[in-house]
């Protein structure tokens, strides 16, 4: 089942908040939640839900539950004095979002843009599972409005996908890909590494696989085996081998060559694109900082310093907003250190994007000691950034924990 929601504060019925005062001084975005899948691969602990799940709810009735949300967060922004700000970047994620219609999909991006307002080339993305589209639903999807799309690729050996729970063709990427660019849309493909029973040369089949399509942008993460769910469990039994942490930083290695070689740029630990223009602004806003209203069970939002997440199943999401009320399950407001913290924490994963002078001073002082061990580029750090080195992204982590320390 999916992972529990974080314990914090209740948050009122009214959602009202208390905003920062800086508020409305940073980009706006959002993210639409679509808790739909066909089956729950094994080692996936987000929220999504199969059809034998959906007690109480149907999924046909689920943009217009959605629309209602965005029609109720305008409202509550309104009246929580937050000025309005026009949509810079769109992300409809899960589950898997076409498991809807297209045209539903661009039901609800059609009312984020009549609320807010979606700014001229504004960066809307859709993510997708190689077997949920084809050529007539990603033409509706262009037509609505999407000029990005993230397919969940994963793997292109059969016995990976099969570890995984994956049940699309990867025979079948090539040809979506190839048909999303004919509608004009930038593609980006979706990799996991270090999965059990993965070799080095299985991997490299997936990266080379992937490069062939030409895709503008590929992410690549590393399997993390989550308590509760269906691959954990069987770790835990002796089932499956754990992840083995010295093969995934080779694979983490080789994808860091194959890429490059290939013209692609890291811009993140674990994000590459062909050039700037390709990178992830929606992932991005998240590492930068910026705010964003999240839509659908489940979601997660950050306006204005106060942080919040709606309830999980899609059955009381949709009693909440039929109702009028939140479908907050909780929130929390951001404190000066909490807000310090995550943005060292989440900025030093991105190229150039920390700088030395927003570090604390005793966190700057140990700047110099990162450089000598190869962990930050020296100079990058004369220019004022910290920017990682291909060791230093290996032990991302541990080159945060001491600048936080």
């Amino acid at each position: 089942m999916p992972s529990a929601l974080p314990i914090a504060d209740p948050a009122p019925v009214d959602g009202l908040i208390s905003p920062a005062s800086d508020a409305g001084d940073v980009p706006f975005g959002v993210y639409v939640h679509v808790p739909f899948c066909r089956v729950r691969c094994g080692y996936c602990d987000f929220n999504t839900y199969t059809a034998s799940e959906l007690r109480g709810v149907r999924r046909d009735d689920y943009a217009g539950h959605a629309v209602r949300e965005i029609e109720w967060a305008a409202s509550v922004l309104d009246a929580s004095a937050v000025p309005r700000r026009p949509v810079s970047t769109v992300f409809f994620g899960g589950g898997t979002p076409t498991m809807l219609p297209a045209s539903d999909l661009a039901m609800i991006l059609r009312a984020i843009d009549d609320t807010w307002g979606i700014l001229p080339g504004a960066e809307v993305t859709t993510e997708a599972n190689p077997d949920s589209v084809d050529a007539a639903s990603l033409e509706t999807l262009r037509a609505g409005g999407f000029n990005r799309i993230s397919y969940g690729m994963q793997s292109a050996v059969p016995h990976v996908l099969a570890t995984l729970d994956r049940t699309h063709d990867p025979l079948r990427v090539p040809g979506v890909v190839d048909l999303a660019k004919q509608q004009g849309l930038d593609v980006s493909l979706d990799l996991i590494y270090s999965t059990p029973g993965e070799s080095l040369d299985d991997w490299r089949t997936s990266l080379d696989t992937a490069l062939a399509c030409e895709p503008d942008h590929v992410s690549a993460y590393s399997l993390i085996v989550e308590d509760g769910t269906a691959m954990g469990r069987m770790v835990a039994r002796g089932e499956l081998p754990a992840p083995d942490d010295d093969l995934a930083a080779d694979m983490y290695e080789l994808a860091d060559q194959v890429l490059g070689d290939a013209g692609y740029s890291w811009y993140e630990v674990s994000n590459w694109s062909r050039g700037d223009q390709h990178a992830s602004r929606h992932n991005l806003s998240y590492w930068k900082g910026h705010d964003w209203w999240g839509v659908g069970p489940g979601a997660h939002s950050a306006v204005a310093g106060t942080r919040w997440w709606n309830v999980k199943h899609p059955a009381a999401y949709a009693n909440r907003v039929l109702s009028g009320e939140s479908p907050a399950a909780g929130r929390e407001t951001l404190d000066d250190e909490t807000r310090y913290v995550e943005r060292v924490l989440l900025a030093a994963r991105v190229r150039g994007e920390l700088a030395t002078a927003e570090l604390r001073q005793e966190a700057r002082g140990r700047v110099a000691g990162l450089i000598a061990r190869g962990l930050v580029d020296g100079s990058a750090a004369v220019r004022g950034r910290i920017e990682l080195t291909l060791q230093g992204r290996l032990l991302a982590d541990a080159v945060v924990r001491e600048l936080l320390d």
